[in-house]
């Protein structure tokens, strides 16, 4: 059916007038239904009696928001029973994983990220945001904002990586695509900011595991891009499924009431991840589900993502008020927060899907093309030995494609894609061929299998399709794929992670290839041949000291990945992107961040493995090009200031090489002294440049008051110091070019 809908606002409603109408609505409300609307469900329609239990919840009014059905038919199907059936007429809020895409899928976030553009970040999500849009979908859990300084740990993938001030710019990047200017703007959606907080520092990097942070590290390093997400304008932010120092994140009335609501000022609502107010009951920290229900809720939590298959904790509410351990206002106010985001979403208005829009949006050519153009962005060069990229396609006769990720649609896109089309999908094999012509002899094998997990992942099941796995006789495959390097001029190995070896649930005890991608890669190296390695992966893998001539971090690049890639490899444009993480030389010096604190030996910094140096493999912020560059004339404008006050810092970027390319200007600073040892280098400013051959540009940064100030343990507070900064620009975190000020 088809519905005409009222054209959405440019504009924001007023505070006062949106809390009137919710409070209009809460004043008509039975304890059940204001139960319902701070009721999530999950709605599994290939589960029937799952699904027909949860149609039975909406009828009732006993449910608020459904998330996983992404169906524009069903969407509206649900919309007509909750609008036309229930006394109220209150529309479902419909939320889903829009993590990297809808129809068009676009890198993953750790890709983005490594782009070092937050525009590519910002224009990314509004491509996702609009495709979610048209076809229902209100709210996405996304972004992920957490920092991630384990590489075991799988949602690193979701993520921007170690450092708090590139996340931190990501965050309200990602912000601003899904939301625009305002919640309700025309072809938008709630962001939901996640997961609150800390979650990803778990233990071993093993997922799920609880979390145990410094207040110095929670201030400084892991709750930095949820400011700047709430800072942004989010509608939502999820609370964490892990205990935090001894708390489960859910039940922390410190951070979902003190540090979101009443420090940081956030206005919108709060959302459990899967199950976790239930989950408190299981953390051994409330005593029943009743009381995990009232915890939650006391602590700031204002909706419940209910366990699928299992017993609602915010069902239990209306018991729990008749009890007397709960009171009407505590309830009142979560149902508010949730009728609010309804009403400036304008549901009340327009809560069907015009099904005719949402097919013409999901077939706009444009997606595709923002899609192409930010795989391209986000690949960072990591080798180039004797220049062997770019290829040269008027020069080459034969390519041998091998791997078992060349040909894969579905880890081409990625984790978080429930409904993969691969009719959308261009792979690393397809693009190849397309690009090198048919002048161009291409051969292909996968080389090895790509092996299968020991556990099951959470995209086995569920909504998720399965994809299809390559299995071949490896020693036969791997002597195959070395006659085919011999013959050919160049040899392109396509080695990594299938996608379920990634992401939720797929946190991992080794970064090695997996399977015998090792001998596949260390076989082909030996026949001598150029070795052309893209890496397929979300976090750094050991490759056990292999050298390949040219190696390239290609992510999971998306639904136009293949074309992408296939570009970058002939030279149509120049890799530009830059690590979001120091790349360990194996699994051993993990954690590793770049900004760590000075010690009292730093002369012997490089020697706390006397087996081998203690420097990253690649450092944060490395990547290399197809040209060269040059940063000089580095100047600030004073020699000094006073604490609260701003300074501003030039340099002269140069492209010293022959042809057009892209680089990263990076800022870092040193504090030398204070009330709290600092990093001896922190990110505080980036800009991403495309240079002529021979042009030179000034990059001017400025360094305000808050890029100096820290949260230090000895005051317990935020302080800014008298003291002496240095600051060093370049292309990575190991800049040589270098200033220094003083703050009096």
């Amino acid at each position: 059916m088809r519905s005409t809908p009222t054209p959405a606002r440019s504009e924001a409603l007023s505070d006062e007038a949106v809390r009137a109408r919710a409070d209009a609505l809460i004043a008509q409300m039975t304890p059940q239904e204001k139960a319902g609307q701070i009721t999530q469900y999950f709605d599994f329609l290939n589960a029937p009696e799952e699904a027909a239990r949860v149609e039975q919840e909406v009828a009732a009014a006993r449910a608020g928001s459904l998330l996983f059905v992404h169906d524009p038919a069903q969407l509206d199907r649900l919309q007509r029973i909750a609008v036309e059936q229930t006394r109220l007429k209150i529309p479902l809020l419909f939320g889903y994983d829009v993590i990297h895409g809808l129809r068009t899928i676009l890198p993953v976030p750790i890709a983005i990220a490594a782009s070092w553009d937050p525009l590519l970040a910002e224009q990314g999500q509004r491509v996702a945001a609009r495709e979610a849009r048209a076809v229902g979908i209100h709210w996405t859990f996304a972004p992920n904002v957490d920092i991630a300084r384990d590489p075991r740990w799988g949602r690193m993938i979701e993520g921007a990586g170690e450092d708090p001030y590139l996340g931190s710019v990501m965050a309200a990047a990602q912000v601003r695509g899904f939301q625009g200017t305002h919640i309700g703007s025309p072809g938008r959606l709630i962001a939901g900011p996640k997961h609150f907080a800390g979650y990803g520092a778990s233990i071993g990097g093993r997922d799920y595991d609880e979390v145990n942070l410094s207040d110095s590290e929670l201030w400084n390093v892991y709750l930095p891009p949820f400011k700047a997400a709430v800072d942004a304008g989010a509608g939502n932010i999820m609370s964490a499924y892990m205990g935090l120092n001894g708390v489960p994140a859910t039940g922390s009335h410190w951070l979902l009431t003190q540090v979101l609501r009443e420090t940081w000022g956030f206005k919108g609502f709060v959302v459990t991840d899967a199950g976790s107010a239930h989950d408190l009951h299981t953390h051994e920290f409330a005593s029943s589900v009743p009381d995990a229900g009232v915890r939650a809720l006391r602590a700031g939590v204002d909706m419940e993502m209910a366990p699928p298959f299992g017993i609602s904790a915010f069902q239990t509410l209306p018991q729990s008020l008749a009890e007397g351990r709960l009171s009407t206002t505590e309830l009142d106010d979560a149902v508010r927060r949730v009728l609010e985001a309804k009403i400036r979403m304008g549901l009340f208005e327009q809560p069907y899907v015009d099904l005719d829009e949402a097919q013409r949006v999901l077939n706009d050519p444009e997606h595709r093309d923002v899609a192409r153009v930010a795989a391209e962005r986000t690949a960072v060069l990591l080798r180039n030995d004797g220049g062997v990229l770019p290829l040269d396609a008027r020069a080459l006769k034969s390519i041998a494609v091998i791997g078992p990720l060349a040909d894969s649609a579905r880890d081409t896109v990625g984790p978080w894609v429930f409904d993969q089309d691969d009719s959308e999908t261009v792979t690393l094999l397809d693009g190849i061929r397309a690009r090198a012509g048919s002048g161009v002899r291409i051969e292909y094998s996968p080389g090895v299998t790509m092996p299968a997990r020991l556990h099951r992942s959470i995209f086995d099941s569920g909504p998720h399709k399965a994809g299809p796995r390559v299995e071949v006789d490896d020693d036969a495959e791997i002597l195959r794929a070395v006659e085919l390097a011999r013959a050919a001029d160049v040899a392109v190995l396509v080695l990594g992670e299938g996608q379920i070896m990634i992401g939720e649930h797929a946190s991992r005890s080794s970064l090695d290839l997996p399977g015998r991608q090792q001998d596949l890669l260390d076989a082909v190296i030996a026949t001598g041949q150029p070795v052309v390695v893209l890496l397929m992966s979300a976090r750094p893998l050991d490759l056990k000291g292999s050298q390949p001539d040219a190696l390239m971090g290609i992510w999971y690049p998306g639904s136009q990945g293949g074309a992408a890639v296939a570009r970058l490899l002939f030279g149509d444009v120049s890799p530009g992107g830059k690590l979001p993480f120091n790349w360990p030389r194996n699994i051993g010096q993990i954690p590793l961040p770049y900004a760590h604190l000075r010690t009292h030996q730093p002369k012997t910094a490089e020697e706390r493995y006397w087996n081998e140096p203690n420097s990253p493999l690649y450092p944060f912020g490395f990547g290399l090009s197809y040209s060269s560059f040059e940063f000089s004339n580095l100047q600030l404008d004073r020699s000094e200031v006073a604490v609260g006050e701003a300074i501003r810092v030039s340099v002269d970027v140069s492209n010293t090489g022959g042809r057009e390319a892209d680089e990263v200007a990076q800022l870092y600073i040193h504090q030398r002294h204070g009330t709290a040892a600092r990093p001896v280098r922190e990110l505080k400013g980036f800009e991403r440049l495309t240079l002529a051959p021979g042009e030179r540009r000034t990059v001017s940064f400025t360094l305000k008051p808050q890029d100096l100030t820290y949260w230090a343990a000895s005051t317990r507070n935020f302080v800014q110091d008298a003291t002496v900064i240095d600051v060093y620009v370049g292309g990575s975190s190991t800049a040589a070019l270098s200033g220094s000020f003083e703050v009096r």
